[in-house]
């Protein structure tokens, strides 16, 4: 399995795409420049089976329009946040000079549990803080964990947005990701990626948590 990090809109959040030997892909995290996004999934000849959310602020699911008048694919949500992806103010985009609003029927997902798409696998592992339904989508078979905006490369999610909590984010932060493989790969929804182990070392917002 091999990754592609795309980072798309004016605050560069990061889309991926995880992608088979046959040619299918799961699509995390479209959050703008959908009809982008589409082209470059087509230029490939990729088939895409699902989109997976980390978490359901605007900048991280803007793109899924484009991507669902193209495929019909499902689309899979922590059920904390179903009701933000058509509701601009839940989803953030009121208060950021946009107004998006996306209508579909999302698949919801409480964890912690085990998600099969096609050739994927993925854990799901509850990481709220963030936003109250944020997940993190570890796939063992890539060694490579999909952060949403829980953990970055030497820093975490902020928390001041409507529904955070710095010290469930940091709970999450040491139950869900600090105890997967040091070497597991960290992709995050901002930046570029690093590893578990390297963010246990370094990371400075994770020392002395308690």
């Amino acid at each position: 399995m091999k990754w592609t990090r795309i980072p798309v809109g004016p605050i560069q959040a990061n889309a991926y795409l995880l992608t088979a030997e046959d040619g299918s892909c799961v699509i995390v995290d479209p959050g703008a420049e959908g009809a982008a996004l589409v082209r470059h999934i087509e230029a490939r000849q990729l088939t895409p089976l699902a989109v997976l959310l980390t978490h359901a602020h605007f900048d991280h699911i803007g793109g899924i329009p484009d991507v669902l008048a193209r495929w019909e694919i499902p689309v899979y949500v922590h059920k904390n946040e179903t009701e933000w992806l058509p509701d601009p103010a839940l989803n953030g985009s009121l208060y950021f000079g946009s107004s998006i609003a996306v209508r579909c029927a999302p698949i919801s997902l409480q964890g912690p549990l085990t998600l099969t798409i096609g050739p994927f696998a993925f854990d799901v592992r509850e990481t709220p803080g963030h936003s109250p339904g944020s997940v993190s989508y570890y796939c063992p078979a890539a060694q490579i964990v999909f952060s949403g905006d829980a953990l970055f490369a030497g820093s975490i999610g902020r928390t001041d947005l409507p529904g955070g909590d710095h010290h469930q984010l940091l709970k999450s932060i040491h139950d869900q990701l600090l105890t997967l493989p040091e070497e597991t790969v960290v992709l995050s929804g901002h930046g570029p990626e690093t590893t578990i182990g390297a963010e246990m070392d370094t990371n400075p917002f994770l020392h002395g948590f308690s």
